[in-house]
């Protein structure tokens, strides 16, 4: 419900902030007193456009502020939850529009599109005004409201649940169907790859090594040279070795004479042993040496093949054995594909069986329930001073196929006089007769899930006497589900509100200026008198206004 609302510098307002309560709240006032900015303000703050022009002259900028409680709403907490803008229980909804024309908009302190605003806006007030946009006036609203009538909110997520799955199976077989070709091309691609690497005889061990022993033989020649070279040098008669022998034994005789030198010739005595233990290894390296030309060029084109299996699938060489498997999965799956299709048109039919079942029963209550709905409106137009009027819920029956919500549309019928034709509710041409009709409609779907605050702009236009006390005696029984705020004429509609407030205009120097006061109960009893009486409020005028007041409580 809406708890607060706030302006600044918005048309004739300078300041406002408005405190709002549960149940019915009447807003009075003078013709031109102002009364038609509030509802200027709250379509703001709930994402209708702005311009410039609804500055107050001489300000910067316009803010509104609506504070919702929304703690029994779980449509508006999972709305904010997803996008990340939850405040335990409560919701802020904030514009603000410069001299220049620019605006922003927030929730709960965070920017955001005026897309978002609007969306949320719809689920926190339902606006039933002259020529207003409503949610009444759309198709999907209408039928939500004769399926909670109904009662089918279960049944309706379980049918939509089979439609998902109906719709998910389609795709699936579209998909498979569609790709087809381009499935077998691909499988054909994958069968050739498969076998490519198969008859390469592919070996993980012989992976791992070749390019080892490819750079091995292709440098076998060289190998040797290097090797036998560097042996002719440490093994020669004036080689390192031959020199390091006497080196040491020179050394060996110095340490005789000082003992100082011992360390210094073990280390030239180990160094003699190592270079004669690489004489060792350098030349078992040469003879374990063997260059076959047979095996050499097996080897070159053996390298070769799997370096062109390894670019041409964009892997390693040593991944070869695992690209292999990997094609092999994919094959599988595949065949796994194109087998399912079979499966996938049994699913799809079952799917669809199960919702013709259900949509039957479902339209069954609704073609009951409809009849039900549209006597108990039209029941109440009459009494809402609409003589000869009627409504009636027409049920559309969708092209053949699986539909969301079943397979009928609903649109609101209406006549508000008779010899006039049953037309859609949206085509009604006058703003009180649609008010009107909206608030017969709200009262019958009490009970349903419907915006929380409700607000009627002059519902009671052209209408007086003992109809204006039914209208205002329905707006209380609506109050019962909803917060209700109805902007009104009359006294004996006034009357019913559990809160008053008089919105009135004064002139300064700077210019008219709105002010809305919420009244006490002498107050109202004056402003009801006044509403009655005109400007002079006699005791006649007081006392039925008194009387009307705790008649209406």
């Amino acid at each position: 419900m809406l708890s607060q609302l706030s302006v600044k510098n918005l048309a004739v307002v300078e300041y406002l902030d408005l405190c709002f309560e549960k149940g019915m709240s009447s807003v009075t006032g003078e013709t031109g007193s102002g009364k038609s900015v509030l509802l200027q303000a709250l379509n703001f703050a709930l994402g209708s456009r702005g311009d410039s022009s609804i500055v107050r002259h001489g300000k910067s900028k316009a803010e509104v502020s609506a504070v919702f409680l929304v703690d029994t709403s779980k449509k508006v907490q999972l709305f904010l939850k997803e996008f990340g803008l939850e405040d335990e229980g409560e919701c802020v909804l904030r514009r603000v529009i410069s001299s220049d024309g620019r605006s922003k908009s927030f929730v709960n302190g965070s920017s955001v599109a005026l897309s978002t605003l609007r969306r949320l806006g719809e689920m926190l007030i339902d606006m039933h005004g002259q020529n207003e946009h409503q949610l009444l006036l759309r198709n999907n609203q209408q039928l939500e409201l004769l399926d909670n009538f109904s009662r089918l909110d279960r049944q309706i997520d379980n049918l939509n649940s089979v439609v998902e799955q109906y719709k998910d199976v389609s795709n699936m077989i579209e998909s498979l169907t569609t790709n087809h070709n381009t499935i077998i091309q691909h499988q054909e691609l994958l069968n050739h790859q498969l076998a490519e690497l198969v008859a390469a005889r592919l070996n993980q061990d012989e992976l791992d090594t070749i390019e080892a022993n490819f750079k091995f033989y292709a440098n076998a020649n060289n190998l040797i040279e290097r090797t036998s070279n560097i042996l002719d040098k440490l093994n020669a008669e004036s080689g390192v070795n031959n020199q390091l022998q006497g080196l040491s034994n020179d050394l060996s005789k110095a340490v005789e004479i000082d003992p100082k030198l011992t360390e210094s010739n073990e280390l030239l005595n180990s160094s003699q042993l190592q270079t004669q233990e690489c004489i060792y290894e350098l030349t078992s390296y040469l003879s374990s040496i063997s260059i076959d030309e047979q095996t050499v060029v097996e080897l070159e084109d053996r390298h070769s093949e799997l370096h062109d299996l390894a670019r041409k699938h964009n892997c390693r060489l040593t991944e070869l054995i695992e690209t292999k498997q990997n094609i092999k999965v994919k094959l599988t799956d595949i065949g796994v594909g194109s087998s399912s299709i079979h499966d996938l048109n049994d699913k799809k039919e079952k799917f669809e069986a199960d919702y013709e079942a259900n949509a039957k029963k479902i339209t069954k209550t609704r073609a009951i329930k409809a009849i039900e709905f549209s006597k108990l409106v039209t029941d109440a137009m009459q009494l809402l001073g609409m003589p000869g009027s009627e409504f009636m819920v027409s049920l559309v029956k969708k092209d053949g196929g699986v539909h969301l919500n079943g397979s009928e549309s609903v649109e609101f019928l209406v006549k508000t006089n008779h010899g006039q034709s049953l037309k859609p509710l949206k085509k009604i041409a006058s703003g009180g007769e649609l008010s009107r009709v909206s608030l017969a409609i709200s009262v019958v779907s009490a009970d349903s899930e419907y915006a929380p605050t409700l607000v009627f702009d002059e519902v009671d236009v052209g209408i007086s006497g003992a109809i204006a006390e039914v209208v205002g005696r329905k707006l209380k029984e609506l109050s019962q589900h909803y917060q209700v705020i109805c902007i009104t004429h009359l006294a004996q509609v006034a009357s019913f509100g559990c809160q008053h407030l008089k919105v009135s205009k004064v002139q300064e120097d700077s210019g008219a200026k709105t002010n809305v006061q919420k009244l006490s109960n002498d107050d109202r009893i004056l402003e009801v008198a006044r509403i009655l009486g005109g400007i002079t409020i006699t005791e006649k005028a007081r006392k039925a206004a008194e009387e009307m007041i705790k008649k209406s409580a």
